[in-house]
């Protein structure tokens, strides 16, 4: 198809690498008629199109002559400077920008990890030390993730084996302080909060490894042991000199507002307040992550659930603050968009919880070079709905990499207003 046979209703292909022209695609559906002259403007001679995805067939298909017989035409000259192509490439830069900062962060996060796999190793060995250390880390934390002005948090989970201890302290610890500071929470109860997260599952210590970390249906016994690592915390924690409101986070981050959780049935408030920050983070992590990972939940489908049916069991301020954060598509949902692509929700906006930032599976560009897209700079493209990982294609799967363990990603520039 020649440049002259571009049309709105078509849905072209342009065979240019992504970064030499203006548009946010390289498939789409022809709009209006500036994009049609924004094509023709590009030098290319030949386009091909889907006719299955276009609403209309190019002008003058009927009467055209073959390809091979079409009289040669002269491509149009690119302008020395396309107003579209130096926007798109300024917001290319700004998205390498945005992927050394979430590298960074990666970083940041990893080592924190093993900061706390040593805490956890030399606890009790060593507990003044690991004591200063936890309260150390806490504060790295809100350094690395909490202060940054362009990247508050960004928590990745794709860990196995025993790691997942780890990174599941550091991801309640990270979202239980992000909450508290916007529930208006002072810097002394939030420091508490966040020693208080990262130690709640300290009690699996005493619970065997096969019923703590279990790879199997528990039995109702198994059950009933393993939920005894809340009592087994508080008793391990006035050990090794734990405060009072870090004892209380762990001895209550399973218990909820009406009552149905454990170990003491405790019911609104009853709970002590930071707990019940951490209890809610923790049901969430555990709808996303539970043992059983056949059973996960996106995390739009855990959110939906928690507010839409459960909304009785969390404290309902900490609850609306939390999805303000995360967001209607959360971190780590894996959506269609409305032109038919299949792409991964990196972070959130609070202004516009609709329009996410979001990477974009193309097979014609390399994965660690994979688009990521603004949402709410793209007025022409939505969210159609979420997906499952588990319906994807292996390829779409391996390209996007939803991680086993969910995602969080603030962005702090935007923001106004687990598995045990």
């Amino acid at each position: 198809m020649t440049p002259d046979q571009l049309c709105v209703g078509l849905f072209v292909h342009i065979d240019l690498p992504w970064f030499s022209h203006p548009f946010s695609f390289n498939s789409f559906k022809i709009r209006n008629p500036d994009q049609v002259k924004e094509l023709r403007g590009l030098g290319v001679k030949h386009f091909r199109y889907d006719p299955d995805r276009s609403d209309v067939q190019p002008q003058g298909m009927r009467s055209s002559l073959p390809p091979s017989a079409t009289p040669a035409q002269k491509a149009p000259a690119i302008e020395t400077e396309n107003p579209a192509l130096a926007a798109k490439r300024e917001r290319i830069a700004r998205l390498a920008q945005r992927k050394r900062e979430v590298i960074e962060v990666e970083k940041a996060f990893v080592k924190a990890a093993g900061v706390m796999r040593n805490i956890n190793k030399n606890l009790f060995a060593r507990p003044k030390e690991c004591l200063e250390e936890v309260d150390e880390l806490v504060n790295q934390i809100v350094g690395a993730f909490l202060d940054q002005p362009e990247v508050a948090l960004h928590v990745m989970g794709e860990h196995s084996g025993t790691e997942e201890t780890y990174y599941h302290g550091l991801n309640s610890s990270i979202l239980s302080m992000m909450l508290a500071r916007d529930l208006g929470f002072p810097r002394g109860p939030c420091q508490l909060l966040g020693v208080g997260a990262l130690l709640h599952d300290v009690g699996l210590n005493d619970i065997p490894d096969r019923i703590a970390r279990p790879r199997h249906e528990l039995s109702t016994p198994e059950r009933n042991l393993r939920e005894l690592h809340c009592e087994y915390g508080v008793r391990l924690g006035r050990q090794i000199g734990l405060p009072e409101p870090v004892l209380r986070i762990i001895g209550q981050h399973h218990e909820l507002a009406d009552g149905t959780g454990y170990p003491k049935k405790l019911k609104g408030d009853q709970i002590d307040p930071l707990a019940r920050i951490v209890s809610l983070v923790n049901y969430y992590d555990n709808l996303c992550n539970p043992l059983d990972l056949a059973k996960a939940m996106t995390p739009h489908e855990a959110l939906s659930l928690m507010f839409a049916q459960r909304r009785g069991k969390f404290d309902i301020k900490a609850l609306q603050v939390m999805i303000r954060c995360l967001g209607v598509y959360p971190p780590g949902t894996v959506v269609k968009l409305s032109n038919d692509a299949i792409a991964l929700v990196s972070s959130v906006n609070p202004a516009k919880p609709l329009r996410p930032w979001v990477t974009v599976y193309d097979p014609d560009i390399p994965k660690d070079e994979a688009i990521m897209l603004d949402l709410e700079e793209e007025p022409d493209i939505n969210i159609a709905k979420a997906l499952r990982p588990i319906q994807l294609p292996p390829e779409v799967y391996d390209y996007l990499s939803p991680r086993k363990r969910v995602t969080y990603y603030f962005d702090a520039d935007s923001r106004k207003g687990g598995q045990s």
